[in-house]
């Protein structure tokens, strides 16, 4: 029977702290949304078919592209440095000289398709 009292005594003091915090977190979830409303932040998922979801999906693409170019101008080189490894008994240094040169060529790439760079194709 203790017991049952020292719950009640734990109740009835929680319960004006708990009414406390309560009214910080209404009080604060009020400032927030108002400060949402006032910047025009939106915190919910975007709609189906959307301007914003088909902006996404271009940069998605655009990004897949770009790191594509990379990874491909990265793996080209070390073929071609292998290749020159076995055909004339250099290992490792065609792999080495070829990974770097196709690193370089990819970023390049990377650049001119981001169109950081202006093309220089003379015209």
């Amino acid at each position: 029977m203790a017991q049952g009292t020292n719950d009640r005594e734990d109740e009835s003091k929680s319960s004006p702290d708990e009414a406390a915090l309560s009214a910080r977190l209404g009080s604060l979830e009020h400032r927030l949304s108002a400060l949402r409303d006032s910047r025009g932040i939106r915190t919910d998922q975007p709609e189906a078919g959307s301007g914003d979801s088909n902006a996404r999906a271009s940069a998605m693409a655009m990004g897949f592209r770009l790191s594509s170019e990379l990874v491909a101008g990265v793996g080209l080189g070390a073929l071609l440095g292998w290749a020159f490894d076995r055909l004339l008994s250099t290992s490792p240094f065609g792999l080495i000289v070829f990974v770097l040169l196709g690193f370089t060529a990819g970023v390049v790439n990377v650049i001119r398709s981001a169109g950081v760079a202006p093309n220089k194709s003379g015209r």
